[in-house]
């Protein structure tokens, strides 16, 4: 089984994403303690190279590295990178989203969620990079209890469920972290992989 590290201190989401690419003999495992990055880029796709970067640093393994947020249009794409550092808690970063969108209708509440995804070979070289996108709506309130972060208020287009109210099953199809895995994954498949990483 050929290992990449995954550039993450959060074991689910080394689980998620091992679940997803088990097809591929290759198994991501979580980086090492000590993976500590300074996410000061300006861009989700140079927060992620420098994600990757680090793990790639601790370990000289190929590394994966992913990137996400919420883009709110009538916020002019806020909260963006700053996703995480909005507010000090899950339940005040969707509180305060909710607050600075109260006047606005829901035809004006549109939204995406981007993940941009970077694989360095052992060296650090950057490989691959590319990113996926999920749209939709900001709701009213939060509803469902799957999911995390912004997922309770994220209304999916197509679906009149947020996020958290899908199972997932169904977030793994269609999530923004899934598209652009599901590019890393079709990356990994036609280049003679795992001679790509090496």
């Amino acid at each position: 089984m050929y290992k990449i590290v995954l550039a993450t201190a959060n074991p689910n989401k080394v689980k998620e994403i091992n679940a997803i690419t088990q097809s591929l003999g290759v198994e991501f495992v979580l980086s090492p303690e000590g993976f500590d990055p300074v996410e000061d880029g300006e861009t989700f796709e140079q927060n992620a190279l420098i994600k990757a970067k680090e793990a790639n640093r601790l370990t000289n393994m190929p590394a994966l590295a992913d990137d996400s947020g919420l883009c709110v249009d009538a916020l002019d794409g806020k909260p963006g990178i700053y996703s995480c550092r909005y507010a000090h808690t899950p339940q005040a970063r969707i509180e305060k989203l909710l607050n600075e969108l109260k006047d606005v209708p829901f035809e004006k509440r549109g939204a995406k969620f981007v993940c941009a995804m970077v694989l360095l070979d052992k060296n650090g070289d950057v490989i691959f990079s590319d990113k996926g996108e999920c749209f939709g709506k900001i709701g009213f309130e939060a509803k469902g209890q799957n999911g995390f972060g912004y997922d309770p208020v994220f209304i999916v287009d197509g679906n009149n469920l947020t996020m958290a109210e899908l199972s997932a099953e169904e977030k793994n199809k269609i999530s923004h972290r899934a598209a652009a895995l599901n590019k890393v994954i079709n990356f990994l498949r036609t280049n003679n992989f795992p001679e790509a990483l090496i």
